[in-house]
């Protein structure tokens, strides 16, 4: 018999608490030909080990027949660090990059205790690029933030 994460509370499914949250602005820029960036968002163990990859923004639905995912590459850090290695599109993982605005990403509550680094990296056509890394500790107790200067705003680890 397989046990499930879930729990039903009042005859609802409810998720299993995050370990956290990340908060991460994508800024509006002023600029002749905007394309929207593609994002990648992950965790990397301190000690060493594999990488997670929490969020990946790409443009999913690219016009003609040119694939989206012939572009992450541009992310070059995550794609280094195991991003070529995902098939896409990934479940729960993967989905169309995000206007100017705020974001909310939850920390899975199957993260182990210890130090990770939380990276967030943003390439845009015809823009720049750009990678954001703060030192996390799980279990998440306090917030902690780091800012881009150009393709990423305020981002921001926040306990459940």
């Amino acid at each position: 018999m397989r046990l499930s994460a879930f729990v039903l509370i009042g005859g609802a499914v409810a998720a299993p608490a995050a370990a956290g949250t990340v908060t991460i602005t994508i800024p509006r820029l002023n600029v002749a030909e905007y394309h929207r960036p593609y994002v990648a968002v992950w965790l990397d163990p301190v000690g060493g080990g594999a990488p997670r990859t929490l969020a990946l923004w790409y443009d999913v639905k690219k016009a003609g027949n040119e694939p989206g995912t012939k572009w992450l590459s541009e992310l070059r850090a995550w794609w280094r660090k195991g991003g070529r290695g995902l098939a896409m599109p990934a479940d729960g993982i993967s989905g169309a990059t995000r206007a100017p605005g705020r974001y909310s990403i939850p920390l899975p509550a199957t993260l182990k205790p210890g130090n990770y680094v939380l990276n967030v990296e943003a390439a845009r056509e015809t823009g720049g690029r750009e990678l954001v890394s703060i030192p996390l500790v799980v279990p998440v107790r306090a917030a902690a933030q780091g800012a881009g200067k150009t393709e990423l705003g305020a981002i921001a680890l926040s306990p459940r």
